[in-house]
Parts: structure tokens; sequence; C-alpha cells
């Protein structure tokens, strides 16, 4: 039998991003938007279908996100969006993006990293008067669509252990005051699922991959244990992914559970667990095809690790959902010898038939498989190799130490107290992005397209000076995405053309492919740099992605370790660093949103697996320029509060964080670590196209500087604006410096100001 946990769900050419934001826009109506997301459901579920997979998830569909799916299913609403007067599916879309409207105020729930993926979840909120109860019917109405084209679903759902401990909840209550309405509504599902005639549900728990506390393993137990005696005849798969179960594994075997799910891909320890015990009336569902990177699978070594299994009730699958990946390898125009390296989503599905096929005896598949890994795919640059191994302590340390860079850039730039600044991105508008596209299909010559840039460049660097922000940016008009830019200029690189994979919401990236070793080829930001800090006598930041972000958001090879790819990455990005500083560039921003994107989920590991060669590799960047250049970060939508000390050791001058959509928590964390960095929180969500109140924004500066000293101050949004638009963006930034001014305004007429 064949399966797989979710699949690619924003369609084969974005369909469901361009529809929802013609919604959005108020272009088409919610029917529209409904009955365009039910035509694609059903398109991919007979693409699914005539795969020749055994079974098919369904309910793996989202507008946004599944978490925030749940939480409507199950009515876990904060009660400011429940007042409002608006359809299921615009609080649903309130929730997600922020509203301002007729009906009222509300801010977008917080966005977090879903474990140890680039994908985004919105993070449920349980408050005192929450009523935990089935009130949606998302999935049964998904289910009954699949039945009725005939398709062999298996309706799949966050598990309730996922869900309370991804929560966020209210002072005074905690997850086991919800525990009881939590078993009954998933019971009422589970009721529900099984008189409609559904064989299977499958409960997401990958929550169960992490550290788990004895008190956490007791949450799990009771919910299950008051769950599972109300299945009937329905069979509940518990699926777990992104890494083994080794805490929970004995509690899991021993509840009645009809299929248990491993990830054998990223679970180190998934073997050893099944074989020292494994129910012999339970099927085992075995992640043997990785979900998240984008190579063909070794068949020998997979046929190999599945003799070893101990029991033959087994279903082939995917280590985590395909929602990861792009969809399908035969939209590229990869040369054959390339492409046949690669396997996106409709590849690894094919790949679990053949599998399959395989075991029950067709080994043609095996055959052709074996000849593609038989040979060397790349030749190595010798070059890349030497300067690696040739890297010293001496070239990951920057001097002089913080403290003495510190006084003297302080003299050097002479900013005002709480200096204002942007990230970097401003709004990549409709025209920007047709004359980016005109260029690259050479329908625009170099000189046009030049002129077009600078263009931009200069009026929203005279914006900036109008409205008074103390560091400029330009504005990365002539950027596409902030790793495929710098990609493009690399040695090793290869690009897809519609490799897009969810990132959140509408939002979708395209990761490239590090085929080989990485080299910078040539310049990369310092002409459209140093040509904005020509035009302004302000300073201009140099903005460039950091080494641990580029390889975070790209498809890694798996031929070498994660550690050589990224000190190759960053003695190319050091490259670029300090050719803007001979231009004249002094403030340089190296961004490292993904820095925790690849920290292992189990913390005894983030030393020795990722901190020990992620830090470095960051350091080794900057660990040449001079004391007057500062060196600023920014890491956004990912919880940093455990890794703060990891963070300072970044040596970077300034750090940027997003904060204001994770309400401020990080800053109780800069506290108690003595942060000595300048910090740079950022004081308003861009992921949400409602405008701030100068008040707003005051008031969020405010709870900044109870946390954090003034002199340690930036203050700039949460993220980049290219995904905004310019009325809403210069808006916003119009407010933020207004609210900056009223601060500065109150801070100086202190006695030790």
């Amino acid at each position: 039998m064949t399966t797989i946990i979710g699949y690619p769900r924003i369609g084969e050419h974005r369909e469901l991003k361009f529809i929802t934001e013609q919604y959005f826009r108020h272009e088409i109506t919610e029917h529209d938007l409904q009955e365009a997301a039910k035509d694609l459901r059903q398109k991919q579920w007979l693409t699914l279908k005539a795969s020749g997979l055994t079974q098919i998830p369904v309910n793996d569909f989202s507008f946004y996100d599944n978490t925030l799916d749940t939480a409507f299913l199950f009515n876990i609403l904060p009660a400011a969006i429940s007042e409002l007067a608006l359809t299921d599916l615009e609080k649903y879309f309130a929730l997600a993006r922020g509203y301002q409207g007729p009906a009222g105020d509300v801010k977008a729930r917080p966005m977090k990293k879903w474990f140890n993926t680039n994908y985004h979840y919105l993070q449920p909120k349980f408050e005192k008067n929450t009523e935990v109860k089935l009130v949606g019917t998302k999935i049964f109405d998904e289910f009954q669509e699949a039945t009725a084209l005939g398709i062999d679903s298996r309706p799949t759902l966050i598990g309730p252990f996922t869900l309370l401990t991804l929560g966020e909840y209210e002072a005074g209550v905690a997850y086991h005051d919800f525990v009881p309405a939590i078993i009954q509504s998933y019971r009422e599902v589970f009721t529900r699922l099984d008189d409609l005639g559904a064989e299977w549900i499958q409960l997401e728990e990958p929550a169960l991959v992490k550290d788990l506390s004895a008190v956490e393993l007791a949450l799990f137990e009771e919910i299950y244990q008051g769950l599972l005696p109300a299945k009937g005849a329905l069979k509940v798969l518990l699926q777990t992914y992104f890494g083994d179960i080794r805490d929970a594994y004995e509690t899991v075997t021993k509840l009645a559970f009809d299929g248990i799910g491993l990830d054998f891909v990223e679970g180190k320890k998934s073997l050893d667990l099944v074989n020292s015990g494994f129910p012999a009336d339970v099927v085992l569902f075995a992640g043997v095809v990785n979900g998240k990177n984008i190579w063909r699978n070794d068949y020998q070594k997979t046929l190999a690790l599945l003799e070893q299994l101990p029991t033959k009730k087994v279903v082939l699958t995917t280590s985590c959902s395909l929602l990861h990946v792009p969809y399908t390898t035969k939209n590229e125009d990869f040369e054959p010898a390339i492409a046949a390296h690669f396997a996106f989503a409709n590849e690894k599905i094919a790949e679990l038939v053949e599998l399959a096929a395989i075991l029950a005896g067709t080994n043609d598949y095996l055959t052709i498989n074996q000849k593609l890994f038989a040979t060397a795919r790349i030749q190595p640059n010798q070059k890349v190799q030497t300067q690696v191994a040739a890297l010293t302590t001496e070239d990951f340390t920057r001097q002089p130490a913080f403290e003495q860079r510190e006084a003297i850039q302080k003299k050097r730039f002479n900013l005002p107290l709480l200096p204002t600044t942007t990230i970097g991105s401003f709004p990549q508008t409709g025209e920007v992005k047709q004359k980016r596209a005109l260029y690259k299909k050479k329908a625009l010559n170099q000189a046009d397209y030049d002129t077009f840039i600078a263009k931009q460049i200069d009026q929203w660097l005279d914006w900036q000076e109008e409205i008074g922000l103390d560091v400029l940016v330009h504005g990365e008009f002539e950027r596409n995405d902030m790793v495929e830019y710098f990609g493009q200029n690399l040695a090793g690189y290869l690009f897809s053309k519609n490799g897009w994979v969810q990132s959140y919401g509408t939002r979708g990236v395209k990761p490239p492919i590090i085929w080989g070793d990485v080299e910078r080829k040539e310049a990369i930001t310092v002409k459209w740099s140093a040509y904005a800090q020509s035009r302004t006598k302000k300073f201009v930041k140099g903005m460039l992605t950091g080494p641990v972000t580029i390889l975070n958001w790209s498809f890694p090879r798996e031929d070498i370790s994660l550690k050589e790819a990224s000190l190759q990455i960053a003695l190319a990005i050091q490259e670029e660093v300090l050719d803007l500083e001979a231009q004249g560039i002094e403030i340089i921003q190296i961004d490292e949103a993904a820095l925790r994107e690849k920290l292992p989920l189990r913390q005894k590991d983030w030393q020795t697996e990722y901190l020990d060669w992620a830090i470095p590799a960051f350091r080794l960047v900057h660990s040449k320029v001079q004391p007057t250049t500062q060196i600023h970060t920014h890491m956004c939508y990912s919880e940093f509060t455990d890794i703060i000390p990891a963070i300072q050791a970044l040596d970077a001058d300034v750090i940027s964080f997003e904060a204001s959509r994770s309400n401020l928590e990080i800053l109780e964390a800069l506290k108690a670590h003595n942060f000595k960095t300048q910090v740079g929180p950022g004081v308003y969500d861009i992921h949400s196209p409602r405008v701030p109140s100068v008040d707003e924004i005051t008031s969020t500066i405010e709870k900044i500087l109870a946390k954090v000293p003034a002199h340690k101050l930036w203050l700039n949004p949460d993220c980049g604006l290219k995904t905004r638009g310019v009325p809403e963006t210069k808006a916003s930034l119009a407010n933020l410096t207004k609210a900056a001014n009223k601060i500065r305004s109150q801070l100086l007429s202190l006695p030790h100001y």
C-alpha cells in the first residue's frame, strides 16, 4: 500500500494564490473563491488517484493554514474576532491577515515557524471564555466531495496534543482547562466521519518528535485514553513527522491506534524504536521518501531499510507532507541528465508507487534507479574546497571586541536617539515585476532597465528623507527573492522555473537548488548599493542575505554536510561584504531570517548538530570588516527566546527581530540574558495590510523601552516591505517616524538625556 501525508495546496501554477488575492482585492465574491477552491481540490484528488496511490488524504487543503482551520473547526477563536459582524471566511482571513474596516480593527494572530520548516502556522488562542466545541464542517465537506468523485480518501486533522501544545493561553488558563472539551470535540469528529463511511482518520501529531516532559506525556496519554474508545469502526492513524518519537514511543504503542506513522528520514531512532517492539495488529506507515528535499530516492538504501522492519503490515509514505516541495519537475526546463536527479511532489508519489512495485517483484525500476546513483553527479571545485579546509579560528573572529566597536561607531555615525530604519525592501509593484520580467526575457535592454531601477531608488530615497528616516535603504527593486537573487550570482546553484513552495497563506517561495560547490562569480549587490549611497548624504544600508538563510532557504545537497555547505556560502558572501565596504557602504545588513529553521527539534542536539556551524558561518562573513563598519542582521518569524546566547554570539552590531506579532515576548529574554547588542524589535506587523496608528506604535515603543535601554534601541518594522502595497507602506512608515519623534522628545526632556 502507498499513501502520502499531505499534498501541496496552492495549485500547480499557484492558482489558489491568485484567486485568493483577487478575493482580497474584492474583484471576486466569496462564492467565486469557494467554487475555484473546490475545482482545485477535485483536480488534485483526481491527479493523486491516477498516480496509483492506494489512499489519498483529504482536508489537507487550506485557504491559509491547517492549524487555523482546526481552530475554526473547534471554535477556538478570540472574542475580538467572534464578535465582529463578518462572515466565517472573513473572520478566518481577519485572523490570518488582520482587519481594518467598518466591522472593527483586529490584529492578525501570531505567525510561527512550523517546527523545522519554512512553512508558517497561525497560533491558536485559548481565552478564559473559549468554548471548545465542534462547530465547523470543512473536514466532513471535503471528505464527501472526495467520496463523490470515487476517491478512497483518509481525512486528516491536526491532532489534539499538537493543537494544545502549540496554543497561546490567556493569563489565568492553561491547556489542562480545555482537555475535556478537546476530547469531546474530537470524539464528535470520529462519530461524524464514521457515520459518513470513512475508514480512516489521520491525526497529525508532530509535537511528539520534540523533547517531552513527564507532564506533556501525561497530557498526551490522557487525551488519547479518552478519545480512542470512541472511534467505533473508524481506524485512527497517529501520524508523526520531522523526527522520531523516542520520548513517547512506549506510550504510543500501548494505546489503541490502528496505524502509527513514523519518519524514517529525519527520525534518527525510528528504526531502532520499531525494532525494540512494534504492535502486531497495528499498521506501520513508514515515511521513507523525503518530503522536504527534492533529490531522488536511492531505492537500494530504502529497500534495505524496509527489510529491517519487524512487521509486514507496512504502508509506504512520505516522511512529512509534500507541502514543502514543488509540484512536479514536468514544469521545468532542466536538462534531462540534471532533471533525472530531482523528485518534486508528483515524482515522489511515483517513487512510492515504484518502491511498492519493486517489493511486489518488478525490478525494472530498481535497475534504472541504481544506474542513476552509480556515477558521480558533479566534479568538485578544488579551489573552494581548499579555501574551506584552510580556515582557522582567526577567520571567525572580528576585532576589536563589540564594546570597542560600539563606541567607535557611535562617534562615526552620530545617529539620533532611537534611530529609525526599515528592514530593506520596499513594495514590489506590478510595474517593478513587469520591468524585471521584460529584462529577464531580454525584451528590455540594460540601459533602459538601469534607468528604471535608478528612478525607483531615487524616488524612494527622496521619500525616506522626506518622512525623516535616519538610515535609508535602496529598496531592492532589482531583486526577485532574497535567496534566489544571490544564488543567481553564485556558481553551484540551479533554479527551477515553477518550483513554488508555500511559505504562509498566499506567499510562495521558489527555493534554489544547491547543485555543486558554491563560489561567487561576480559582485552581486555593489552596483545599486553604491548608486544609492551616492544619491544621499544619509547612510544607506547595504543589504545581503546571510549564509545560513541562503542554505536553509535552498534545497541543500545531500552528498556533503550542512556545515561544509554553509562555509562555502559564507566565503562567497564575505567577498560581497568586503566589496561593499570598499565602495563606501558603512552599514551592512546581513539577514539571517532563517537562522533557527534547521535547529534540531531536540535541545540536546542544538549545539553539536547546528549552532556549532551556523554561528561561525555568520561570523566568517563579517570577520574582516573595519571597526567603523556597522554590521546589522535581521531575524523574523521564528521563536528565538531560547537561543539568545547563540544570537549574541553572532557578534553583529545591531540585530532586528520580528516582535510585534509575537507580542514582544522576545524582550524578556533579551533582558534576562543582559543582551549587549543593539536591537530593533519590530514595532508593527508587515504581514498584515492594516496600518498602525501613531498612538499604537507609540504604545509599542513604550513597552519596548520598559525592557530595552533607549541607547540600545532601533525602531523599524517587523520585516521587509516587498509584499505590501505602496499606500499602506507609506502610511505605516510615516506613522513610525512620527511616533519615534514623539518618544524622542519625551526622552530628551529628561535630565539624564
